[in-house]
């Protein structure tokens, strides 16, 4: 998956936080739902301009994140 296809970050769009493509919808939002235990497709019904894929690029996105940095 090409993450440049599902999230974007832009200054004028939310401080230039990532995003998911097409929306205000920060990744870190989705990042968050998920890890409260909100379900996919609970995240849809909230969001419903986002896709299951742009989920798995929310996650995505996160892991690439991760692998340059140490987190402690």
């Amino acid at each position: 998956m090409r993450l440049a296809e599902r999230i974007t970050a832009d200054p004028e769009v939310m401080h230039g936080r990532a995003c998911i493509k097409g929306t205000r919808i920060p990744v870190s939002v989705i990042l968050g739902n998920l890890a409260d235990g909100v379900t996919e497709e609970e995240i849809i019904k909230s969001y419903p301009s986002i896709t299951p894929d742009d989920i798995r690029a929310a996650i995505s996105y996160a892991s690439q994140i991760l692998k340059e940095r140490e987190v402690v």
